[in-house]
């Protein structure tokens, strides 16, 4: 992945270049600017998207805790931020095939309770706090996409390569080829999200994930909805586990109420499932037919669809956080608190205390240097608290399954909350999710019902509902390392997943000419959630950026 080293840019350059316009990047730049200011000095900011705008490819659920932005941006409300609906009702459910247990709310830990947190969409917030960045004169570039790093002398990271475009299909440069530019920076932040492009290479370089447990991953598929206004009870939000999945297998839903009669209904499934038959996308279409959803949903219209990665491992599983050059950011180093489905915050705060240290060192008339500070405050602050006092709900569930995991899980996170520590110390995951795949002999095939397009729907219909477009003419961005892998390993051993993992439908076997089987991959379909790159038996598909502005546009998502 190194054409950096081999065509001629232009470069630009700044004091900090950060990598992604979501919640811990933006919060990075605004803090940047905000304590310039405070110190009478000027911080030239970069922020670079791939999304054709600020908030195209994000998605969430959400309910956001607003302690970041407490704090970033004391007067939020003031300002017009666009968190109207505020949590008024807590609800859990374990689910069976055609009812309902509802888990009282007292058994929960504090952590779990939402009172005072907002359902949101993601993209909105993202995209209001891209206007307070660029009020304080950071520049935003969307439609840039980070293709390549940029090191010095000393490997050090110096910048980006972004904005590449016009590579034909077999990779050279076409009559639009465009070779984009370098972006150079002090610091470089990056903040691509779960599973980034950039974030594989540098955890990879400079050993980042050295004495961890292997990282952890969910797939969160969602669906934005427009009910009846007799369904719509704003402030309302419910989670549930159990059916459609069985109890081994890691996995839940959501269902927020927005404002407008607005719901965002998702179900997650952890990637560590063993069943290569598993078909993620169909279990979450058939939960939709339980009659708690369904009810809710009857009349209703869907507005929107999507689908991404979620990282899972949690306080065990983040990498170091400062390289030389640069620092990781939010879901680039996973910060998701698993049982709360919540993260937004925790991303928001990263940004935050990278900011701190990168202003400090630049103050400090350094560059190109690792940001320990960063990694220092990181390990005293609200976010290594937060991710330890549920450590071991994510590979309790994984060794004990639901009911054990929820049991003895919910009885670790009560003790945390307590007394401050587990009994169980700090567990480790131990398989990455590719290698918790069990061979397709080994587990019986699942029958789902067809989608009946009032409640459920097909995927490729779906992922019409996500806007996602990609130019046919281009090199795919999903790379296989091996062709012949698909069709000679996966294909007999694990009856080829990748035709059911991803929430899609990029991947398929179909028959060639002389009829024998073939891998086809239908990359303009991707709504970039990285499944592929992170499910994949053989780790044989590697996940690049396609062109910049390309992928989904998510409204309201």
């Amino acid at each position: 992945m190194n054409e950096a080293a081999a065509v001629e840019r232009e470069s630009m350059e700044f004091d900090v270049v950060i990598v992604g316009a979501g919640p811990a990047g933006l919060s990075a730049a605004i803090r940047l600017k905000q304590l310039a200011e405070k110190a009478g000095t000027e911080i030239s900011v970069c922020v670079l998207e791939k999304g054709s705008e600020v908030g195209a490819h994000i998605l969430s659920g959400a309910v956001i805790d607003p302690v970041a932005l407490n704090e970033l941006i004391p007067d939020w409300k003031e300002k017009g931020a666009p968190l109207k609906t505020e949590v008024k009702e807590d609800r859990f459910y374990m689910l069976g095939h055609s009812g309902a247990l509802r888990l009282p709310n007292f058994m929960m830990p504090p952590l779990m309770n939402n009172h005072g947190n907002y359902a949101v969409s993601l993209g909105n917030v993202c995209r209001w706090l891209a206007e307070q960045a660029e009020g304080l004169g950071v520049e935003i570039y969307p439609g840039f996409a980070c293709s390549d790093l940029v090191y010095r002398d000393d490997g050090s990271v110096k910048g980006v390569v972004a904005g590449v475009f016009g590579l034909g299909k077999d990779g050279k440069p076409g009559p639009d080829y465009e070779p984009g530019m370098e972006l150079h920076g002090k610091y470089v932040m990056i903040g691509e999200g779960v599973r980034g492009s950039l974030a594989k290479v540098l955890i990879d370089k400079f050993n980042l994930s050295e004495g961890k447990s292997p990282q952890k991953f969910g797939l969160g598929m969602k669906e934005l909805w427009e009910i009846k206004p007799e369904n719509h009870k704003p402030g309302q939000v419910t989670h549930t586990m159990g059916w459609p999945l069985d109890t081994k297998t890691g996995g839940g839903s959501f269902m927020y109420h927005l404002e407008d009669n607005l719901v965002s209904i998702g179900f997650v499934v952890h990637l560590n499932y063993k069943n290569p038959h598993l078909f993620p996308y169909m279990e979450f279409q058939r939960f939709k037919h339980h009659p708690m959803i369904a009810d809710v949903l009857a009349g209703g219209r869907r507005v929107a669809y999507g689908a991404r990665a979620i990282t899972e491992g949690g306080y065990q599983s983040v990498p170091k956080l400062a390289f030389p050059g640069g620092c990781l950011i939010g879901c680039s180093a996973g910060m998701v608190n698993v049982p709360r489905i919540k993260g937004s915050h925790n991303a928001m705060l990263s940004g935050m205390l990278a900011a701190d240290a990168a202003a400090a060192a630049i103050a400090a008339g350094r560059e190109g240097d690792e940001l320990t500070g960063y990694q220092a405050a990181w390990d005293k602050s609200p976010i290594a608290e937060d991710l330890k006092k549920v450590r071991n709900v994510k590979p309790l569930w994984s060794k004990l399954g639901l009911l054990g995991g929820l049991a003895v899980g919910g009885l670790d996170m009560w003790t945390n909350q307590l007394f401050g520590f587990s009994f169980l110390g700090t567990m480790k995951h131990e398989k990455n999710d590719a290698d918790s795949t069990g061979k397709a002999a080994d587990y019986p095939e699942i029958e789902y019902p067809r989608p009946d397009g009032v409640l459920s729907f097909d995927r490729l219909t779906n992922v019409a509902y996500s806007a996602t477009n990609h130019d046919e003419n281009q090199a795919a961005h999903l790379h296989l390392k091996d062709a012949s892998i698909p069709v000679s390993r996966n294909l007999p051993d694990y009856a080829e997943p990748a035709q059911r993992y991803c929430p899609a439908g990029v991947y398929e076997i179909v028959k060639d000419e002389g009829g024998s089987d073939k891998f086809q991959i239908n990359f303009q379909n991707c709504v970039h959630c990285k499944t592929c790159d992170i499910k994949d038996p053989a780790q044989n598909i590697n996940w690049t950026v396609p062109q910049g502005g390309e992928g989904p546009n998510y409204p309201n998502m």
